[in-house]
């Protein structure tokens, strides 16, 4: 093969890969692993735990690949411009990363960003992002860009997975406000 179609060839099989969602294995309705992990609200560090809250209500567990990078910016951003619609739902939103976990305590409370209105969490060496199947595929040691909706039963209620930032909190969001009419018709 001619060495410039065989490299065209290669580039083009890199970038499908690239662009190509990831396809979080957890499927709904299966249980969500527990874990806890340092975390930070507003600067402050805390020692999250998902078992605790999910004791109050829904938690959207969303992965990112690495604090201060555009993609996480943004969905930091949009995250934190919807969490008092999230909150009317009862729900926790905690984002957490395996990427630059050395800077999440001003990510956390920068207002271009979290703005310290919801926590995120270290996962130095992407253990949790590996229990739940969300390890950018490029950069292994990062996490991928992939959300969770965990009900307060523990079971995932929703999953979507996609590097585009744009849609997380949407989806998040509508699966989020689906629980509550469960919720409702169980008391």
């Amino acid at each position: 093969m001619n060495p410039v179609l065989k490299l065209a060839a290669t580039v083009a099989v890199g970038l499908v890969a690239f662009a190509a969602p990831s396809l979080a294995a957890l499927k709904v309705d299966t249980k969500a692993p527990d874990f806890s992990a340092q975390a930070y609200l507003a600067g402050k560090p805390f020692n999250f735990k998902l078992a605790d809250a999910l004791k109050k209500g829904p938690v959207v567990v969303y992965f990112f690949p690495a604090a201060h990078t555009s993609g996480c910016n943004l969905e930091a951003h949009l995250f934190s411009e919807a969490i008092d619609q999230f909150k009317a739902a009862h729900a926790t939103v905690i984002g957490v990363t395996a990427g630059n976990v050395d800077q999440l305590a001003d990510f956390s409370k920068e207002t271009e960003h979290c703005g310290g209105k919801f926590a995120v969490a270290a996962d130095p060496g992407a253990k949790i992002a590996k229990q739940y199947d969300a390890i950018l595929a490029q950069k292994p040691e990062w996490s991928d860009r992939t959300s969770y909706v965990i009900a307060p039963s523990g079971n995932i209620a929703h999953v979507y997975s996609d590097l585009n930032p744009n849609k997380h909190v949407k989806e998040t969001l509508d699966a989020v406000k689906a629980l509550a009419p469960a919720k409702a018709a169980k008391k």
